[in-house]
């Protein structure tokens, strides 16, 4: 017999054996993370909290990084737990801002949040990452609340540039392209954060766990890609697009999603948004796995933000770097 022969509902019938084994290993993927896979600690108080914690001290900010490692499963998981609670705190009054998007996009993503164009399209159009998989949760979420969603990042184009030819050369684009990044000239960065990216640059650069930092070419000798100035683009640019957004927008708060290099220990967007709104008030979180969970040294990770999350490192990746 032959498949053309074969009766149409006999064919559902094989399509849905087919199908069902997917679904349920979907299913335990989506089962797999529980409070059991991470703690939370507050700097503050000194001791483990819970995520609900994190919610209501936000009552007393405007603005919440959660600062990933891009595979990380249960930080993904927990980023969407928390836009939700800040929702029934929040209401319309949280807004949700992606390193994931970039700003030359936002037309894109705001005809799918008001459901003018198809999922396809908007993933193809507004350049969705690989791993998107990991971020629909919150953008639906978004979608269906009918919240707002910030295209933070600078276009890749322009990071490139910078970190090639300076930011003299951006000087010479055209209006319209300018509005897709930071304001010029943009603050680099400095101090303990250069220093941090200058480490970067050396052989054991791959040691670092944040997934963020590798998309990001390290500075090149003989007048090669100048990490220092692309990757301070993407700092300025993401928090560029906050603050103007909270000015346009009085009383919002926002959940900034972005990998943990951007925001660790203060750095980064952190201290760029500190110079484009001095009055904004900011709460950081640093999500990471360590090998020693759960019986964790809380004073390793404390000085890289006002909450810290620390993974279960057995729990399965999203994808391999």
């Amino acid at each position: 017999m032959t498949l053309q022969q074969i009766k149409p509902n006999t064919m559902s019938f094989i399509r849905t054996l087919l199908i069902c084994p997917l679904l349920i290993i979907g299913f335990q993927l989506l089962g797999q993370v529980t409070e059991k896979n991470y703690k939370i600690y507050s700097v503050k108080s000194g001791k483990e909290v819970t995520l609900n914690d994190i919610a209501e001290d936000m009552k007393n900010y405007d603005v919440l990084f959660f600062g990933e490692e891009h595979n990380d499963s249960v930080a993904h998981y927990l980023e969407n737990k928390i836009f939700e609670m800040l929702y029934q705190k929040f209401t319309n009054n949280i807004t949700l801002s992606m390193e994931m998007f970039d700003r030359d996009v936002q037309t894109v993503m705001d005809e799918y949040l008001k459901g003018y164009i198809r999922e396809k399209n908007f993933t193809k159009d507004a350049r969705a990452w690989s791993n998107y998989k990991d971020y629909r949760p919150m953008v639906e979420f978004a979608k269906n609340n009918k919240l707002d969603i910030i295209c933070a990042n600078a276009p890749g184009r322009y990071t490139n540039l910078a970190g090639r030819k300076g930011q003299i050369i951006l000087m010479e684009l055209s209006y319209e392209s300018k509005q897709y990044f930071a304001p010029l000239p943009y603050d680099t960065a400095s101090g303990k954060y250069y220093e941090k990216l200058m480490a970067l640059t050396s052989h054991n650069a791959t040691s670092t766990n944040d997934t963020a930092v590798k998309k990001m070419p390290p500075i090149m000798p003989m007048g090669g890609f100048n990490l220092i100035m692309g990757q301070s683009l993407w700092d300025a640019t993401m928090a560029y697009s906050i603050s103007k957004y909270l000015k346009q927008n009085k009383g919002k708060k926002v959940l900034q999603v972005n990998g943990r290099f951007h925001s660790d220990e203060g750095f980064a967007i952190v201290s760029q948004l500190k110079k484009y709104s001095p009055k904004i008030k900011s709460l950081i979180i640093s999500t990471g796995t360590d090998d020693s969970f759960p019986n964790i040294d809380w004073n390793k990770h404390k000085h890289l933000g006002d909450y810290i999350i620390i993974t279960d490192p057995s729990v399965p990746k999203t994808f391999k770097e």
